[in-house]
Order: structure tokens, then sequence, then C-alpha cells
């Protein structure tokens, strides 16, 4: 008996595995978290996360105020010492960028206020002050800086503990601040002379953009909300009025809020229509998707309580979703290894590491005095080309080319730039697995005089519709001729029974719109943004169908 049953048991095992279901990886957001790996240990209190031309990584350390040179399997290696930190609770060194050879570093100085210096890693004792005086405290420091599309430095700055800087416009606490690489106020922000891009808000450590260009920020609540917002030049995030949704029209709600305990979200990164929230006290990295209208669908929990308190999130060049933990902070309980970076590889079916072949045959034609479209032959790839990143260095030799902007087909259009100024391009291709291509030729651009001495030009971007109305923003105003303008208005052409109900970064009578008094002053070149909203029939599907410009 016992000998005819073990074959049939054998079979029945045998039958089992043959039919069992096969093992499925977890892919968030483009990303296999069932793969990741921690590849940097030995870190003191990460908090910057930043990466050089060669791929190699460099990570500020709050408490020490060392800057480290990562790569994985390999010891952090110490680089720079930042001067005159002062690491006190929440404070010290804090956020890293860099761009164009320079590094630049935010931190608490033992000055007493929070800073943001810039040097070159060739003279790393040599560190120049770009911005100062931002009021500093043990907690509510903020301390993210990144660069955006626009090649504007932000920096996220938090209230120091006094509520009411967040609302005082003459204050650079509560508030995201935007300057050029050398700390100088761009002509274009929301409030004339001055660095601020958005306020309102109580500790903002996160900063992100889209592929549509679209900014976000984490921002900590106090007791109740954590937020994810959608940030806009101009806009008011509402503390200390309100925590979480605000209900007001006055003040722009959040797209994601989670409890304190589940969240505490300190660093942001996007990638693949995904935002990744790097959670402290939620001990846990939030994956939010993106909706096509810039609103978010059901965020997913990744990590939760596997590697502890996780401070900083970035997209490295390898392709990997780098993972900084922030156990040794006072608040964590640190294992030997900790601090830690965690990396997740893209996903793949197959280990692909082949890159895409070069962009081919790049060209640039409608060349205006601020503006160009490049055009160029599609990569090919044996998984499939998912886009293009854009390239572009100053002049027409020398300079570093730096990313500004990205492509799903094989067009862009540059914007922004100066008359009769050159440039270059280069255009690089990307896969699913996450390879990069070899860059394609470069091809050299001189923009126009800009025609006449007082010129404007308007473009519109539909952000949204649906049957009854419809979202125009951004519609860029850009200063065409050679002088300086101290003022504009657009003329909006809209189909018969279209009505505009709301606006913002622009006075307006009607569908015309007048600068607003913080952005009518543009210099040859320079543009500045605003936005409306409108209603229609659910009949018509109409948009409008001119925007003329001209100089007040």
């Amino acid at each position: 008996m016992r000998a005819r049953l073990v074959p049939a048991l054998v079979m029945a095992l045998v039958a089992l595995v043959l039919t069992a279901p096969e093992a499925r990886a977890q892919v968030v957001g483009g990303f296999d978290f069932d793969r990741a790996e921690v590849s940097v240990t030995g870190l003191q209190v990460p908090w910057g996360l930043a990466f050089l031309p060669d791929g190699s990584g460099l990570v500020s350390e709050r408490n020490t105020g060392r800057i480290m040179r990562v790569r994985p399997g390999q010891a952090p290696t110490q680089v720079a010492t930042v001067a005159g930190v002062s690491a006190s609770g929440e404070s010290g060194l804090l956020g890293i960028a860099v761009r164009d050879g320079w590094v630049y570093a935010y931190f608490t100085s033992t000055a007493g206020d929070n800073r943001l210096v810039r040097f070159e890693l060739t003279a790393p004792q040599t560190q120049t002050v770009i911005l100062s005086g931002v009021p500093s405290a043990a907690i509510h420091d903020g301390g993210r800086i990144a660069f955006g599309p626009d090649g504007m430095l932000y920096v996220a700055t938090g209230d120091a503990g006094t509520t009411s800087n967040a609302q005082n416009l003459n204050s650079l606490a509560g508030k995201i601040l935007r300057i050029t690489p050398t700390g100088a106020i761009p002509a274009d922000n929301p409030f004339q002379g001055s660095r601020v891009w958005s306020y309102g808000h109580r500790n903002v450590q996160g900063l992100a953009w889209d592929a549509q260009g679209r900014m976000y920020a984490t921002e900590f609540g106090q007791n109740t909300w954590d937020e994810v917002n959608r940030i806009v030049a101009g806009g008011n995030y509402g503390w200390p009025t309100c925590e979480g949704a605000c209900g007001s029209g006055s003040f722009r709600s959040p797209i994601v809020t989670w409890t304190t305990a589940e969240a505490s979200p300190s660093g942001l990164a996007y990638a693949n229509g995904t935002l990744f929230a790097a959670a402290l006290r939620g001990q846990r990295l939030w994956a939010v998707p993106l909706n096509p209208d810039g609103t978010a669908g059901t965020p997913q929990a990744e990590f939760t309580s596997e590697y502890g308190r996780l401070r900083a999130v970035a997209v490295g060049p390898d392709g990997w979703l780098w993972v900084a933990t922030s156990n040794r902070d006072g608040r964590g309980n640190p294992v030997a290894q900790d601090d830690r970076i965690v990396r997740v590889p893209p996903a793949s079916t197959g280990g692909d590491t082949t890159p895409p072949t070069a962009p081919g045959n790049l060209t640039a034609t409608g060349t205006t005095a601020t503006a160009t479209t490049l055009t160029w032959a599609a990569s090919t790839d044996d998984t499939g080309v998912t886009g293009y990143d854009v390239l572009r260095a100053p002049g027409s030799s020398g300079g570093s080319f730096a990313q500004v902007g990205t492509a799903a087909t094989t067009t862009f259009t540059a914007t922004g730039l100066t008359p009769q100024s050159t440039y270059r391009f280069q255009v690089r291709a990307r896969d699913a697995a996450g390879n990069l291509s070899p860059v394609s030729g470069t091809v050299t651009v001189t923009t126009t005089t800009g025609g006449t001495t007082g010129g404007c030009a308007a473009v519109a971007t539909t952000q949204t519709q649906w049957p009854t109305g419809y979202v125009v923003q951004p519609v860029t105003m850009t200063n065409t001729g050679t002088s300086p303008i101290t003022g504009w208005r657009v003329t909006v052409t809209l189909p018969a029974g279209h009505q505009i109900t709301g606006s913002w970064n622009a006075a307006r009578s009607g569908a015309v719109f007048e600068n607003a008094p913080y952005n009518g002053a543009l210099g040859p070149g320079q543009s500045t943004t605003f936005g409306f909203q409108a209603t229609r029939s659910g009949a018509d599907a109409g948009l409008p169908s001119g925007y003329a410009c001209e100089v007040r």
C-alpha cells in the first residue's frame, strides 16, 4: 500500500510545482522593490543627496558638516567640510545640489542664520555665500535645495518655530525661494524684488518636478496632516491658518495628505509618472502616482519599517532609485550599518543593460530671439525607447552640458533663451530599464536680435480640460525685444459662449490680461507666466484661438 502511495505523492507534488503561479516582482513606479539592495553603509545622519557627472553621489551629513562621496559597494570618502555649521536638533548641514561644476550647500550657521554657499570640489575650502539671513532654529529649518527645469535654484525654508513667519512676505522663513545660480533675484519671480516663490509653509523638506515641469513639495504638518503640494508661483499654502486641506479660495490645498504617524515626509523624487516621498516617523517610502492633470492617485507604501527612518530619495544617473536612512539623528533605532543608502533597480523583464542607440541628425529650426525647435532621428532599443533628455551648454565652446528638458517624441522647443546668444544642444535617449544612450551630435544655435526694441509674444498651454471647461496654464509672456519693458497686455480670443471664471498672476478685464505689479518688468528674453480657467457648453470642445501680446 505504501509503495503505491509514494509515487502518487511525488506526482502530485510535481504537478503542484508545475502549476504554481509564477512569482511576480513588486514593481511600483517603474522600480523593482523586490531587488532593493543596501549599497552604502557607515554614514552619519545623511540629509542631502546629489550626483556628480561621473555617476558618483554626494551626501551631506547633518551633524558633522561633512560632504561624502559615495559609490555602490564602496566606503564613503570625505571630499569637503562646510565651514561654520551649527548642528542642534533639526538644524545643521542640510540640502546639497550640483550644477555646472559647483556644489551648493544649505546649512545652519554659527552666525545664527540659515545660509547657502557654493564651491568647487577642486577648491572646497573656498566657499562663497550666495544667500544668508534665513531665520533658523533648532526645529523647522526646511533645507532642501534643487535646480528646477528652468535652471533656477529653489530653496525650501521652514518657519523656524515662529508660525507668523510663513505669511510674512518680508521674511524668508516658511517659504520656497527661487534664485539664480549666483544668488540673484530672477526678474520673473512672482513678487517683484523678492526671492519668494511660494509662501504659507510650515516646514518643506522635499522638492521635485514632473515630466511636464510641474513642481511639487513635501511638507511636515503639526499634529494632524502631512502634505504633498503642487507648487505654483505666488501660491499661498495656508500655514498657520490651516493644516491639510484648507477649504478656502485664498489658500491652495494639498494633492495628498497623511497623518503625521504615517509620514513626516522629507525628501522627494519623481520618475515614471510617480512621486516618491521619504518618510521619517512613518518609516516607509511613499509612491504617489500622478494623474495627467497633476493630481494624485492612491499612494502606496514600500519599505514599511524595513530600513527605519528615511530622509532622502533621488533618481541616480544609473537609473536606480537611491534612498538614504536617518536612523542616527536621535529619533531612530540604528543598526550597525547605519546610516545606509538603499538602491532600487528599475524594473526590467530580462536584466536589460543594452542602451539605446544615439539619436541622429539633430537639427534646429525656427530660431527666434528666445526659442528654437530641435528635431532628431529616433533612437532604437531592444526593449523600447521611453523618452529623450535634452541637454544644453552656453556658448559655442567650453561650459558644461546640463539637462534642460525631456521629450516623449523626436522634437522639443527650447524656450527662455537670451537674444543674440549662442547655445549648444545635445539629445540622449532612455529605455524602460533606465539605460541611457550616447549623446547625439551637437547643434549650435544663435538666437536673433528680437526685432523691435519692445516686442513681446505669448504662448499658451492647455493644462487640462473637461466637457464644460478648461484650464490654460502656463501662458508664457516673453519680451522678444532688445530693450527692457515695464508692462504688457495679452488679449485672448475666446470662442463664442466661453467665459473666463478665474485667473492668476495677472490683472484681468474680460479676456484681456495685464501684468500684475510684480511681473511687468522684463529684460530682453525674460519671461513670466499667468493662467486662467474658463467655462463652455458641454457640446462645445473649442479652445481659445489666439493670444495677442502688446507692450504697455
